[in-house]
């Protein structure tokens, strides 16, 4: 049997380069489609469930961004105030969402923002609720390609406070905390739910350590909100993210507070 330090997922050579990367994945795209050396928008959301998107493309509030230089995902753009931002649909699970924020950054983007749905860890926290995760459980495994192991990692400081305060208008109650991240939804059992809870997780999603992973190595801006719309314990409507309009105005939030934080001087960021 193989002990921990032997394990490829534990042993990664972290400060070896990397053999593949991004910029020549994007250099690839362009040349193969003929497309133009345009920068994307400079603030993206990863909007993982899709739906929201959907919506937003078919009232035209959405269009495709067409210099996108990708061959996995479509980026669609939308106007908040006359400036457009992108927004990616259906990134799911921490894998697919690195690899598209690699190519994010590579490609100019200056924050990425992650929105996902999630489920209710801590029994105290209202559905519907948004939590901001200020730190995320690594129960997954892109994130030990880019950083040593840990049990927890940070989200990168910065964004939370610009996020947290365009949020507090739109309803629903608004937390930061401690997030559990999974690449297995359908093997969450009641002992880890418990374990979790006891030691303050608010919500259980699959994305958050993955990206504040990558975040950190490669000195980055991300930032996530999780919409706890369901829990086990949960006897009212499951998965109610409120109308299309809800969450356009939350996508015109996280827009501004990643707006806002590009245009705040380093040193008064918080």
């Amino acid at each position: 049997m193989a002990l921990k330090k032997d394990l490829p997922l534990l042993n990664h050579p972290l400060k070896e380069p990397t053999a593949f990367t991004p910029e020549a994945l994007v250099a690839a795209v362009r040349a193969e489609r003929g497309l133009p050396l345009e920068p994307v928008p400079p603030v993206c959301i990863l909007e993982f469930d899709g739906d929201l998107t959907d919506w937003l493309v078919s009232t035209g509030a959405a269009r495709p961004w067409s210099s996108w230089a990708c061959f996995h995902t479509t980026m669609f753009s939308v106007e908040v105030d006359g400036v457009p931002y992108g927004i990616i649909p259906r990134t799911i699970g921490g894998p697919y969402a690195v690899l598209v924020a690699e190519q994010l950054v590579a490609s100019g983007a200056q924050v990425v923002i992650g929105l996902t749905s999630a489920g209710r860890v801590s029994p105290s926290l209202p559905i519907p609720s948004f939590v901001i995760a200020t730190q995320a459980v690594r129960d997954e495994g892109t994130s030990y390609h880019y950083l040593p192991a840990s049990e927890r990692i940070d989200a990168p400081p910065g964004i939370i406070g610009f996020m947290e305060a365009e949020m507090r208008s739109l309803g629903p109650p608004v937390s930061r905390g401690l997030v559990w991240t999974t690449d297995a939804p359908y093997r969450e059992t009641e002992q880890q739910l418990t374990e979790h809870a006891n030691a303050g997780v608010l919500a259980v999603e699959m994305q958050a350590a993955s990206l504040f992973a990558f975040a950190i190595a490669r000195q980055a801006t991300v930032g996530l909100v999780a919409h706890v719309t369901n829990a086990i314990d949960h006897a009212g409507e499951p998965f109610d993210k409120g109308s299309k309009a809800d969450g356009q105005h939350l996508v015109e939030a996280l827009c501004h507070a990643g707006a806002r934080f590009i245009l705040t001087p380093k040193e008064v960021r918080r």
